[in-house]
């Protein structure tokens, strides 16, 4: 296992806002506790991506909860990723998938959901969610199980 100083590249650095979408600014440590199963969630109260038609501004509530295996996102990557939206076009249901299958290709986590709570533009509110746990666990059972619930 690689010292996280040597697995790390943005912490304690200046930080650079990526102008467009950056997949490429995640990154990961290793998970110290693999063999538990436990939650990590985070909130990003201040996302914003433009509308790919009228180049609007969206705002929304990120949430993403996530079963961790091997690896795990470092939170200042993902801050930086998020924000790289702040220029993308992307429709909010696109928004939640990118981040979701963004995420997904990083950690290969044993579950994850992405919540999006977009605030109204035209007198409505739009809230995507999608989920994903791993194929043949009992994870994929939570993911069907969770998406089928009336409040995610």
């Amino acid at each position: 296992m690689e010292p996280l100083n040597e697995q790390l590249s943005l912490l304690g650095k200046k930080t650079d806002y990526r102008q467009t979408y950056a997949p490429d600014v995640l990154e990961t440590f290793d998970n110290k506790h693999p063999d538990r199963d436990y939650r990590v969630r985070f909130n990003c109260p201040e996302f914003t991506s433009v509308c790919p038609i009228t180049g609007q501004p969206d705002f929304a509530e990120i949430r993403i909860t996530y079963i961790p295996d091997r690896k795990m996102v470092e939170s200042k990557s993902l801050k930086l990723y998020l924000f790289s939206f702040r220029n993308h076009g992307a429709f909010h249901e696109d928004c939640v998938n990118i981040i979701l299958n963004d995420l997904i290709a990083l950690m290969n986590p044993k579950y994850i959901e992405v919540t999006g709570f977009f605030t109204p533009r035209g007198g409505i509110s739009i809230y995507p969610y999608a989920n994903y746990g791993r194929q043949g666990t009992r994870y994929q059972q939570l993911a069907a199980d969770r998406l089928l619930e009336k409040n995610n």
